[in-house]
């Protein structure tokens, strides 16, 4: 390409760019559809099922956590205000208690021979791990001395709030072990247990919970 076409190229490649802008914006001011319209396409591949297994526990009882994990690190012989942390961290979940019937077999139904009473065994219901609703939580507050606050700027520690979770975790668990959560999860497994036989025509049902055998 000669030097007079080079000097002619620039200001039309120029030009034509402005219109295209213009239009756009022409286009976007005014609400107009315009032959240029962006189109969006998913190139993502299908969604593969690796493995689908059938569910055999029953949800007897929830219980709504909120937990403040409130923890403090001091530096011995350093004031506050130039070294250490105190952090108070807000953790919002539930604990589940279910019953699992994975386990039962043709034994766990004893029917008595008129068919007007019956008894269901099953295990025990066991409390289940938290699942924390990181959405409705998180850190509420966090003072640092000077010396942190520095040393932050320079370390990213995307994991920092583990062991705060952590630690809320177990203060879930804690507080359902010492709640009504298993007691509650017992009387609505007798309560759905029951309904179910009655329609099946059994008058007197009862219901017992095997224990966990210790290892």
């Amino acid at each position: 390409m000669s030097k007079s076409n080079r000097s002619w190229f620039s200001p039309i490649v120029i030009i034509a760019i402005v219109v295209v802008a213009g239009v756009f914006a022409f286009g976007a001011l005014f609400d107009i559809d315009l032959p240029f319209g962006t189109e969006t396409k998913d190139h993502s591949p299908p969604v593969i099922v690796n493995q689908i297994r059938d569910l055999a526990e029953f949800r007897a009882a929830e219980a709504d956590m909120e937990v403040i994990v409130d923890r403090e690190r001091d530096v011995k012989w350093v004031p506050a205000f130039l070294a250490g942390e105190r952090v108070q961290y807000v953790a919002v979940g539930t604990v589940d208690a279910t019953v699992d019937f994975s386990s039962l077999d043709d034994g766990a139904v004893v029917v008595a021979d008129d068919g007007a009473s019956a008894t269901i065994i099953v295990p025990a219901p066991t409390i289940g791990a938290p699942v924390i609703d990181f959405d409705q939580g998180g850190v509420m507050n966090r003072d640092r001395g000077v010396l942190d606050r520095l040393g932050g700027v320079f370390v990213d520690n995307p994991t920092a709030e583990a062991a705060l979770i952590a630690e809320a975790e177990d203060k879930m668990l804690a507080a359902a072990a010492d709640s009504d959560l298993l007691e509650r999860a017992e009387e609505n497994t007798t309560a759905t247990l029951t309904d179910l036989a009655m329609a099946l025509g059994v008058e007197d049902v009862r219901v017992v919970f095997e224990q966990p055998r210790t290892p």
